[in-house]
């Protein structure tokens, strides 16, 4: 049985300073470190061990830094530049339909470097962090993702 104060103690610091490096505001990244934990308390039995606790927590951080955006993103109101009839609304939401099916046909890494930066709105640099890699992977990466969604279109 894993004492979960024991890992809120040992993991609080890293899981922070990877919040905090994924949203850039301290009082964001506290609420997010929060949100961690408390998600890890409710699913810590389904923590198999096949990656080591701190990857395990920082999963579940960046999980809950998606879930910030995409809840803001929805917030934001949509800048009206013209009125648009039923049929222009349709066929935005028939492409935005195909686009989310072609993304969720793809392969990782591109599937989640394409949804790290377009709705996540992470820097390339940010997404290289997250999978250990370099800013020039993550700009290749996404380059390549952009491309495979464009030619499945």
């Amino acid at each position: 049985m894993i004492d979960f104060e024991e890992v809120y103690r040992d993991y609080l610091e890293d899981v922070y300073r990877f919040s905090l490096a994924l949203c850039r505001d301290p009082v964001l990244a506290e609420e997010l470190t929060q949100e961690t934990f408390f998600r890890a308390l409710e699913h810590i039995g389904q923590f198999r061990g096949e990656c080591t606790l701190r990857v395990w927590l920082c999963q579940i951080a960046k999980h809950a830094w998606l879930t910030h955006c995409r809840r803001q993103r929805r917030r934001e109101p949509e800048p009206e530049l013209r009125e648009e009839g039923p049929e222009e609304r349709l066929a935005q939401k028939e492409t935005a339909m195909e686009v989310h099916q072609v993304l969720h046909s793809l392969p990782e890494p591109y599937r989640e470097v394409f949804a790290l930066r377009v709705l996540g709105e992470l820097s390339f640099r940010e997404i290289g962090a997250l999978f250990h890699k370099t800013e020039s992977w993550a700009r290749v990466t996404f380059h390549r993702a952009r491309l495979k969604i464009k030619e499945a279109l």
